[in-house]
């Protein structure tokens, strides 16, 4: 309760004096909304590209963790796709060059002795019927004639099949394994991709919390970036003109050391009182609450606002 007394004469104080304030003229400061930049992996800071106070543009490089592991399981995922690529060639193509080359010349060879056995059993069925040759004679030609013919047969189907590919259903399985391959070879990047950040929008370099050589635990900031679209200014206006001030009413805001005015545009306005008195509402209290409103500039800033400098605004 000690300790309440004194805030609540504080915000007494800052009542009273809101409750002076012109009707043109609040009192406010300069507030940044902070882009806090963190890894989502853990590991050692290895580099650190940006110091504190630097102004940077989008995708700029802001740091990098160790990622020796992350390399090397991103190294064997990428080779991984690759044999599975070049089976998936090998099944579409069919057997080397060299393979239907050879079996080419078996056939060649076969052939050649398909027509020496039939010219030998045409010439023994003439000389059987003089008895020059015995049945058994004629019997074995007549064998060796189907044999050849019959390994001529085969050997032009082995051709066939060499030039082929393989089988639908065995590319389909193989395709659905480079699938896989690839879909590993993409965690694989993107865990390797989450060892280092860029820049997600231009800003300012606020603070860099840790330094080269630290761990880094997984969500702990490293960057602390302002963007310059996230500066605005917050101003407080006695209840008695909330009502005349809307979202997207323009503002003039005088800052300390600038000659011109600011035109800012209002984005926000609380639904709550920012301080209340220490009393029960009434009509004499009501007109020392006030509300915090936030007001945006529209584009760039020709001037350069700092977070916490105090500033006036008014209406135009």
């Amino acid at each position: 309760m000690k300790t309440a007394i004194p805030l609540l004469c504080t915000l007494y104080l800052l009542l009273a004096a809101c409750g002076d304030t012109d009707r043109s003229g609040f009192q406010g400061y300069v507030e940044g909304e902070y882009v806090y930049l963190a890894p989502s992996r853990a590991g050692r800071l290895e580099a650190l590209h940006v110091r504190r106070g630097e102004d940077i543009t989008a995708d700029v490089l802001l740091f990098a963790l160790e990622a020796a592991p992350e390399r090397h399981a991103l190294s064997e995922a990428t080779e991984a796709v690759l044999q599975a690529e070049a089976e998936l060639a090998d099944m579409v193509t069919g057997r080397r060059p060299e393979e239907i080359s050879m079996a080419e010349a078996q056939l060649s060879q076969a052939r050649a002795e398909a027509a020496n056995a039939r010219a030998t059993l045409r010439r023994n069925e003439n000389l059987v019927r003089d008895g020059a040759v015995s049945r058994r004679e004629l019997d074995d030609s007549r064998a060796a004639a189907l044999a050849t013919s019959a390994r001529v047969a085969e050997l032009v189907s082995q051709v066939a099949v060499y030039q082929l590919p393989a089988r639908q259903k065995k590319i389909e399985a193989q395709q659905a394994i480079i699938r896989a391959a690839q879909a590993r070879a993409a965690q694989a990047q993107w865990e390797f991709d989450q060892k280092e950040m860029r820049a997600p929008t231009a800003g300012l370099i606020c603070d860099t919390l840790y330094r080269i050589g630290e761990w880094v635990p997984a969500g702990h900031p490293v960057i602390q970036l302002l963007p310059p679209e996230n500066i605005l200014v917050r101003f407080f206006v006695p209840e008695s003109l909330l009502g005349g001030i809307r979202t997207g009413q323009r503002v003039l805001c005088r800052i300390d050391g600038v000659q011109d005015e600011v035109a800012l545009t209002i984005t926000y306005i609380a639904p709550e009182a920012e301080y209340t008195p220490p009393v029960i509402y009434s009509n004499e209290t009501r007109s020392k609450l006030v509300f915090m409103l936030e007001a945006c500039a529209e584009g760039p800033l020709t001037v350069q606002l700092h977070p916490g400098q105090p500033v006036s605004v008014r209406l135009p």
